[in-house]
C-alpha cells in the first residue's frame, strides 16, 4: 500500500508566529476597546458621504492604481504621484516592498519588540528576520541596528514612533543612520503614527527622499484619519523603486470604498488635525496620571502607552477585561493601551492605580 502523501507547507510558513489582533468586545457587554490603536471618533462626515456615493458602483472594479487618490496624495505631500504606491493597509504595502527586493535567504534587520507584522512579512517574502532589541527606554538602538548589517542584509526596518513601546526617532537620527547604511541596503521608515508625534525634530521621511535613493517611507490612513476598517496605506519612494513595488502589488488591492474614503479624508484635514490634537491631549493626561501613580513608561509618541509588565502582562489584561477595558498584552513583555474615549481612559487609570497599589514591587518587573 502506498504511503500516505500530502501537500507540505514551506518550513518558514509553518513556523510563522500568529498575528494577534486586539481583543474585540463581546456582544451584550459594555467595554472600552483600547486594544487596537484606533481613533475613538466616528467617521469624518465627508468620508461617510463618499462611501454612500461609492456604494452604488460596487459592481465595477476599482481603479487598479488608485490614480485619483495618488494624485491627491502627491499634491498634499509635494511629490509626483508616480512615487506613491497605495495598498490594502501599510502592512500589505510592506509585503509588496519585501517581495520586490528580497531574494531567498536575504536578511531583513529590524528592531524588536516592534510591530508584530514584521516577523511575519519577512519570511513570507523568503527572507530571514534579524531582530535587534530595543534599548531599556523602548527606543531603537540605531548603533546595534547598524552593526547587524552584513553582506546578506537587503532591508532595514525602522518604526517611528515604535509600536508598541512608543518612543519616536528624530529626523537627525534617521538622517545620520541613512548616511551610514550601504547604498544597496533598502531602509523602510514606517511612520504610521507620525501625526501624533510631539518631540523636537520629528521625522519626516519624505523630506529625506531626495538625499537617499535607498529609502522608502510607509504611511497609513488607519490611524490619524480614522479609517482602520477601510485599509488604505501607501509608500513613497524613488520612481524606480515605486515601479517595482507597484509591479509586485496585488491587482485592485485597494477597493473602491477605501479609495473613496481616503480621498474624502484628505479633504477634511482641519478636522483630522483637531482630532489628533484631542488624542494627544488625552495621551498627555493619561501619561501624567500614570506617572503620579508611580508607573515608569517609555516616552509615548503614538496614540498608545506601553506598560512593561513582563510575565504579568496577561494577568493585567485579564484584570482589565473583567473590569470592562480591552488592552493588548504581549505575553512576557508588556501591555499596550490605546488612547480612547475619556471615560475608557479613566477606567483604565483606575485599573492601573489599583494594580500598582497591590503589586508595586512587581509593577515594572
Amino acid at each position: 500500500m502506498a504511503a500516505s502523501r500530502s501537500v507540505s507547507l514551506r518550513p518558514e510558513i509553518a513556523a510563522l508566529p500568529a498575528y494577534v489582533p486586539g481583543a474585540r468586545p463581546t456582544r451584550g457587554r459594555q467595554v472600552y476597546k483600547l486594544s487596537s490603536n484606533e481613533l475613538p471618533f466616528p467617521l469624518l462626515p465627508p468620508v461617510g458621504a463618499a462611501l454612500a456615493d461609492a456604494g452604488v458602483e460596487l459592481n465595477r472594479y476599482p481603479d487598479m492604481y488608485a490614480a485619483e487618490l495618488t494624485e491627491a496624495l502627491g499634491e498634499r505631500l509635494g511629490v509626483p504621484a508616480e512615487k506613491i504606491v497605495v495598498g490594502n493597509g501599510s502592512v500589505a504595502v510592506l509585503s509588496h516592498i519585501l517581495a520586490a527586493v528580497c531574494r531567498p535567504g536575504d536578511e531583513v534587520v529590524m528592531p524588536w519588540r516592534s510591530f508584530e507584522a514584521y516577523p511575519i512579512a519577512v519570511p513570507v517574502a523568503g527572507a530571514v528576520a534579524v531582530q535587534v532589541p530595543v534599548d531599556d527606554a523602548g527606543r531603537h538602538d540605531l548603533d546595534a541596528l547598524h552593526d547587524a548589517i552584513t553582506d546578506q542584509t537587503r532591508v532595514v526596518l525602522l518604526c517611528s514612533p515604535n509600536n508598541p513601546t512608543g518612543p519616536a526617532l528624530t529626523q537627525t537620527e534617521v538622517r545620520e543612520f541613512l548616511t551610514s547604511v550601504p547604498p544597496d541596503v533598502l531602509v523602510v521608515l514606517d511612520e504610521a503614527y507620525l501625526e501624533f508625534v510631539r518631540i523636537e525634530d520629528p521625522t519626516d521621511g519624505i523630506a529625506l527622499l531626495p538625499e537617499h535613493k535607498n529609502l522608502v517611507v510607509l504611511r497609513t490612513f488607519s490611524k490619524a484619519y480614522g479609517l482602520a476598517g477601510l485599509r488604505v496605506g501607501y509608500s513613497v519612494s524613488r520612481r524606480r523603486l515605486a515601479t517595482g513595488i507597484r509591479a509586485a502589488s496585488t491587482p485592485f488591492g485597494v477597493n473602491a470604498m477605501a479609495q473613496a474614503g481616503a480621498l474624502a479624508a484628505l479633504s477634511a484635514m482641519e478636522t483630522v488635525h483637531e482630532r489628533v490634537a484631542q488624542v494627544v491631549a488625552e495621551r498627555d493626561r493619561v501619561v501624567a496620571a500614570l506617572a503620579e501613580q508611580g508607573w515608569q513608561i517609555p516616552d509615548p509618541q503614538g496614540n498608545f502607552v506601553w506598560l512593561e509588565l513582563g510575565r504579568r502582562s496577561a494577568a493585567f489584561a485579564a484584570t482589565a477585561r473583567d473590569r470592562g477595558v480591552l488592552v493588548r498584552p504581549f505575553d512576557g513583555e508588556g501591555v499596550r493601551v490605546s488612547v480612547g474615549e475619556p471615560e475608557g481612559n479613566d477606567l483604565f487609570l483606575d485599573i492601573a492605580a489599583d494594580w500598582i497599589a497591590d503589586r508595586a514591587p512587581l509593577a515594572n518587573a
